[in-house]
C-alpha cells in the first residue's frame, strides 16, 4: 500500500475503529462492488458510524489529498459509486427519521431506504417524490444524490423540486444545515467566497437569456446529465443555489448528512389499465393527449418488450398472440390513475378511457381497481428488465441505459432508437419507459471480454449520444444519473458554455478534486469504456447475477460478512483465479476468507431469491459448496441419520445436564464455561445462553388428552426433531413442552391427534440439506413421507408441523399428495373457528420467520395473532433471525447481528413474543430480552372450547 494510505489510516485509527477500516483484498472487492458494468476495487474501505466520523475521515483525505467516494446501497447503475481510493459508507447507525408537520414533511438521514421512509409516512397518506423501481433497496442518500426519480414522479415531485433543506459536508470538512440559522450564519462567514461564486454564476446565467433559456428547455424533460444548472436560474440565494446543486451531485460536491423532503399526497384510490396499439406512432400520440391530462402514471413498451414477456405466467393471453395476429409492430400503454375518492376516481376513469378509445387500442385490460389485477399488469412492466437477464449468455451484462426525448418527437425517436439496435446487432434490446416524460429505458446485454465487443458497444454509446443530445436535444440521462459512463459526452448534450459553467462548479466545491473524480466531468472521452465489468462464468446457480445489490436488505448476514451481491462478486474471482491460475497467493488468501465471509456466515434462507430480477438464490450456491464433505463426514452424516433415535435421546440428556449444571453455577459462570469450549472446540461446541432450552422430556401420548368436542375429526401432528427435544427455558412463563401444547389446543379444538409412527426416528431432513449432505437429507425426507402417507390415510388428513422451516422444507420435497401446515396457517384455517378467542391487553411481539414471508403467510400470521392480543409488534428491519437451524449455536455472531435492530423496539411493558420456528425463538429471546415462543402457547392461553 501506498504510503499515503498509510499515513491515512494511521490518523483514522485514532477516531474509528480497526474494524470499519477495511483493506482486506478479499472484502475491498466485495463491498466495493456496485450495480453499474464498471469494476473498480478501492484501497480503503471506511464504515463510518456518525456525522464527526464522516467529517474527520473527508479532513484527513483532504490534507493528504487523497480521493474519496460515499457510498449508499450501491444500486446505482452509471458507476457512480465505485472508487479505488477510499470509499466510504455508513453503519445502520444512519437510518433515522422524524416526521415533521404532521407528515407534510419528513426528514431523513442517508441509510434510510426509500420504501421506509414511505412506510413511515402511510399513517399520514403521505409520501417521498421520488419513486425509483430500486425504491425497495436503494437509500436516502444516493436518492438525493442521482437525482432519481420514476414512474409517477415526473419531474415535478423529485428530489430538487420536493428539497425542503439539507446537511452537507463540504470537502474541506465544513458541515453547512440549511435548516439552521446560526449554522447558515456561520457559513456565510467562513465561506463568503463560495457563496459569491455562486451569486455570480447565477448572475451571468440570467444576463445570459441564450444561456438561461436553454437551462430552462433542457428541464422541461428530465434531465440528470451533468449538475443540476437549473439552480442557477430557478434561485437567487446561493443559499438555495448550493443544496440544489447538492441535488445529483453524485458526491462529487460534497456528502448529504440529512435531507428534509417536503411530501407528497399518497391517493387512496388508485386504477390501473393495460393497452395495446397497432403500432409505436399511435402509441405515441396517445401519449401526447394523456400527457395533457392528470394521469398519475404512463408505462411505454414497445413490440420487443411485450413479446419478452408474452409466456410468463399471469400474462394476457393476447400478447402471446400478437405477433400471430398479424401485430407485430404493436406497443402498450400501462396507466395508473390516482384520486382522492371513489367519484373522482371513476369521472377520471371514464374520461381517459374516451381518450384512449379515440386511438383504436387493438386489445386492453380496462381500468381496474382490484389489487389482483393491478399486480398483474404492474408484473408485465416489473418483468421486463429480468426478461432480458434471464435469457443472456453468460459471461454478458446486462446494461440499461435511460435517455428523455420531446414527447413530441417521441415516436421517431424510438424508431430510430430501434433501428440502432439492428445495426449494433443488439436483437435482444427492448424499450420501455415513463412515456409522460419522454423518458425512455432501452435494455440490451454485452459482453466485455474481446476488444471487437468493446469497440462494438463503444460506437454504439457514440450513435446513441448523437441521436439523443444532438438529433432531438433530448437528456442521455434521465434519473439514473451521469456516472462514468455518460461523463465523456456530457459536453456534447450541454454545449462549450454549459459544460464550463458545470466546470466552475467543480472547482467552487471541490478545489483539489478529492470528491468522486472521473465521475460526471471527465476529461478522457474513452473513461466510458475502461474499468469494464467482466462477468466470467462462476456457476450456473449465479451466472445470471448482474450485481444490482436488490438482495441486500433482506440478508440476515448484510451487516457481519457479506451479502448475496457480495458472495457472487467474490466467488467470480475465485473461480477466475482457479481457471487462469495467474496469482495462486491471492487465490488462497480469498478462499479462506470466504469460507467463513461467504460459506458458513450464509444462513442459505433464500429470501435473496424473492428480491432477485431473475431469482437467483446465492443460498443454494453456498449449500452446494459446504457438500465438499470427506468421506468419514459424509459416512457420519449417514450413521446419525441411521440412528436418529438414538441421537435425539443423547440430545435430550445433554440438554438436561447443561441445565443441571446451569443451576449449579448459575448463568454468568455457565457462559463463561461455555464461550471458553465454544473457542477452544472451534465452534464445534454449541454456545450456551441463558435461553438455552431445557429438555422436552417425553412425548405426550394423544389417547391422554381429553377432547372437549363431541366432533373428533382427526389430525397428523408431527413435532420436528427440534420441538421433540427442546422443552422450554429454565424461566418460562409456560413450563410445559410445545409438543404438549400443541396437543393440548388440538384437543380442545376438537380433533383427535394421530402421531405418526416411529416418531423418534423421523426427521424432515433440514439439518443434513443445510450443513450439505444433500443425499442424507433427501433419505430422511423420503423416511418422513413414507410416515406422513400412512399416518394421513395416503393424503386424506391434514399433517400439522409445529414449526415453518420444516413444513417449508416438507411441502417442496416431498412428492405425495399430503397437505402440509405451519402452526399460523393450522391455526387461523382449523383452530380458531373452533375456539372463543378474548384477546389480552397484554402487547406481544411477532416475528415472521424467513420461511413464513417466502411462503406468503406475513399476514396470515399477523391476523393471527392481532385475534389473540390487542397490541402487537412486527420490528423493522429485520426479515430473518440468522439462527438457521444451529448457526446460532455454532455461529452466534450471525444470529446477533440479523437481530440487533430488535431489542431496542421491545416496548417496556411487553413481556412475550411469538413465532413458529423453536430454533429461532431461543435466539429471538436472546437477543430481545423477553421469551419468545409458539403461537401455540398464546392461543391456548387466550382460548375456550367453542359451546355448542
Amino acid at each position: 500500500m501506498q504510503q499515503p494510505y498509510k499515513t491515512l489510516i494511521d490518523q483514522l485509527q485514532h477516531q474509528i475503529d480497526d474494524k470499519r477500516i477495511i483493506t482486506d483484498p478479499t472484502l475491498t472487492l466485495a463491498y466495493g462492488t456496485d450495480a453499474s458494468f464498471y469494476r473498480l476495487v478501492p484501497k480503503l474501505i471506511l464504515q463510518l458510524d456518525t456525522l464527526d466520523e464522516v467529517v474527520f475521515a473527508i479532513k484527513a483525505c483532504y490534507n493528504l489529498n487523497i480521493p474519496v467516494t460515499f457510498r449508499a446501497a450501491g444500486t446505482s447503475l452509471s458507476g457512480q459509486a465505485l472508487s479505488d481510493s477510499v470509499l466510504i459508507t455508513l453503519t445502520n447507525n444512519w437510518r433515522n427519521h422524524k416526521i415533521l408537520n404532521d407528515g407534510e414533511q419528513i426528514w431523513l438521514q442517508p441509510g434510510v431506504i426509500g420504501a421506509e421512509a414511505n412506510k413511515f409516512l402511510t399513517p399520514y397518506g403521505r409520501k417521498i417524490g421520488p419513486d425509483p423501481a430500486s425504491i425497495n433497496t436503494c437509500k436516502i442518500g444516493g436518492i438525493a444524490a442521482n437525482n432519481a426519480s420514476g414512474m409517477c414522479c415526473g419531474t415535478a415531485q423529485n428530489s430538487y423540486k420536493t428539497l425542503a433543506g439539507m446537511t452537507i459536508v463540504l470537502a474541506d470538512g465544513t458541515i453547512l444545515n440549511t435548516l439552521d440559522a446560526d449554522s447558515v450564519a456561520q457559513f456565510k462567514q467562513s465561506h463568503q467566497v463560495l457563496l459569491t461564486d455562486l451569486s455570480a454564476l447565477a448572475q451571468h446565467c440570467h444576463d445570459t437569456p441564450e444561456l438561461a433559456d436553454k437551462i430552462r428547455h433542457k428541464y422541461r424533460l428530465k434531465n440528470t446529465t451533468g449538475y443540476s444548472l437549473n439552480s442557477l436560474v430557478d434561485y437567487d440565494d446561493p443559499i438555495e443555489i448550493l443544496q440544489h446543486l447538492m441535488i445529483g451531485s453524485e458526491g462529487t460536491l460534497g456528502f448529504i448528512a440529512d435531507i428534509t423532503y417536503n411530501t407528497v399526497v399518497d391517493h387512496a384510490f388508485k386504477a390501473s389499465g393495460l393497452f395495446v396499439f397497432a403500432d409505436i406512432e399511435k402509441t405515441c400520440l396517445a401519449v401526447s393527449e394523456l400527457s395533457k391530462t392528470n394521469v398519475a402514471a404512463v408505462e411505454l413498451m414497445d413490440s420487443r418488450s411485450l413479446a419478452s414477456v408474452a409466456d410468463e405466467p399471469g400474462m394476457p393471453d393476447f400478447i402471446a398472440q400478437l405477433g400471430a395476429n398479424g401485430n407485430a409492430e404493436a406497443a402498450a400503454l400501462l396507466i395508473e390513475i390516482h384520486a382522492e375518492d371513489e367519484q373522482a376516481l371513476s369521472e377520471q376513469r371514464e374520461a381517459l378511457t374516451s381518450l384512449i378509445n379515440a386511438f383504436s387500442p387493438i386489445e386492453q385490460v380496462a381500468f381496474s381497481r382490484d389489487a389482483k389485477v393491478c399486480a398483474q399488469l404492474w408484473g408485465i412492466r416489473k418483468g421486463l428488465f429480468p426478461a432480458v437477464g434471464a435469457v443472456r449468455e453468460t459471461g454478458t451484462t446486462v446494461i440499461i441505459e435511460d435517455v428523455a426525448f420531446p414527447i413530441e418527437q417521441l415516436a421517431p425517436a424510438v424508431r430510430e432508437l430501434q433501428e440502432l439496435f439492428t445495426q449494433y446487432h443488439y436483437h435482444e434490446a427492448i424499450i420501455f419507459g415513463h412515456a409522460l416524460a419522454g423518458n425512455l429505458h432501452f435494455v440490451f446485454t454485452q459482453a466485455f471480454d474481446t476488444e471487437e465487443e468493446v469497440e462494438r458497444y463503444s460506437a454504439f454509446m457514440d450513435a446513441v449520444a448523437q441521436l439523443v443530445a444532438v438529433d432531438y436535444q433530448g437528456s442521455l440521462k434521465a434519473e439514473h444519473g451521469t456516472g462514468r459512463n455518460m461523463a465523456p459526452f456530457v459536453e456534447l448534450e450541454w454545449g462549450e458554455e454549459g459544460y464550463a459553467l458545470m466546470q466552475q462548479i467543480k472547482r467552487i466545491f471541490d478545489s483539489t478534486g478529492i470528491l468522486n473524480p472521473g465521475v460526471i466531468l471527465n476529461d478522457d472521452h474513452q473513461a466510458h469504456v475502461k474499468d469494464l465489468k467482466e462477468m466470467p462464468a462462476a456457476d450456473t446457480l449465479i451466472d445470471k447475477c448482474i450485481e444490482c445489490g436488490f438482495c441486500e436488505p433482506v440478508c440476515p448476514s448484510r451487516n457481519l460478512s457479506l451479502t448475496p451481491r457480495q458472495r457472487n462478486t467474490v466467488f467470480r474471482e475465485i473461480s477466475r483465479l482457479r481457471r487462469t491460475d495467474e496469482d495462486p497467493a491471492r487465490l488462497a488468501e480469498m478462499e479462506k476468507s470466504f469460507k467463513y465471509q461467504g460459506i458458513n456466515t450464509c444462513a442459505a434462507t433464500g429470501l435473496c431469491a424473492d428480491r432477485c430480477p431473475v431469482g437467483i438464490n446465492t443460498g443454494d450456491l453456498m449449500r452446494k459448496l459446504r457438500e465438499d464433505h470427506s468421506g468419514m463426514a459424509k459416512s457420519i452424516a449417514r450413521w446419525t441419520a441411521n440412528n436418529f433415535n438414538g441421537i435425539t435421546a443423547a440430545t435430550r440428556v445433554g440438554l438436561s445436564a447443561a441445565n443441571g449444571m446451569h443451576s449449579v453455577l448459575g448463568s454468568k459462570n455457565m457462559q463463561a464455561l461455555s464461550k471458553a469450549a465454544h473457542k477452544i472446540s472451534g465452534q464445534k461446541i454449541p454456545l450456551w445462553t441463558p435461553h438455552m432450552p431445557r429438555s422436552a422430556g417425553k412425548m405426550p401420548k394423544p389417547e391422554a388428552l381429553i377432547i372437549h368436542s363431541v366432533s373428533k375429526q382427526k389430525v397428523v401432528y408431527f413435532p420436528s426433531c427440534a420441538s421433540r427435544n427442546m422443552g422450554t427455558e429454565k424461566k418460562a412463563m409456560d413450563a410445559r413442552p410445545l409438543a404438549e401444547v400443541t396437543m393440548s389446543l388440538l384437543a380442545k379444538a376438537g380433533y383427535e391427534v394421530v402421531l405418526p409412527n416411529d416418531l423418534s426416528s423421523q426427521c424432515c431432513g433440514m439439518p443434513y440439506k443445510s450443513k450439505g449432505f444433500v443425499d442424507t437429507a433427501n433419505s430422511k425426507a423420503k423416511q418422513l413421507e413414507e410416515a406422513l402417507w400412512a399416518a394421513s390415510e395416503q393424503g386424506t388428513l391434514p399433517v400439522l408441523m409445529d414449526t415453518s422451516p420444516c413444513a417449508s422444507l416438507s411441502k417442496d420435497t416431498l412428492r405425495k399428495d399430503i397437505t402440509i401446515y405451519e402452526p399460523f396457517k393450522f391455526v387461523a384455517d382449523f383452530v380458531m373457528p373452533r375456539l372463543d378467542i378474548t384477546p389480552q391487553d397484554e402487547p406481544v411481539m411477532l416475528h415472521i420467520t424467513c420461511t413464513s414471508r417466502r411462503k406468503g403467510l406475513a399476514g396470515v400470521m399477523q391476523q393471527v395473532t392481532e385475534a389473540c392480543a390487542n397490541q402487537v409488534i412486527i420490528p423493522e428491519d429485520i426479515q430473518c433471525c440468522g439462527f438457521a437451524g444451529d448457526k446460532g449455536f455454532t455461529t452466534p455472531e450471525l444470529n446477533e447481528s440479523a437481530l440487533s435492530p430488535l431489542k431496542a423496539q421491545v416496548p417496556e411493558n411487553c413481556k412475550e413474543g411469538y413465532s413458529n420456528s423453536r430454533t429461532c425463538e431461543i435466539g429471538l429471546s436472546e437477543h430481545s430480552g423477553i421469551e419468545y415462543r409458539s403461537i401455540l402457547y398464546l392461543v391456548d392461553k387466550v382460548s375456550q372450547a367453542r359451546r355448542s
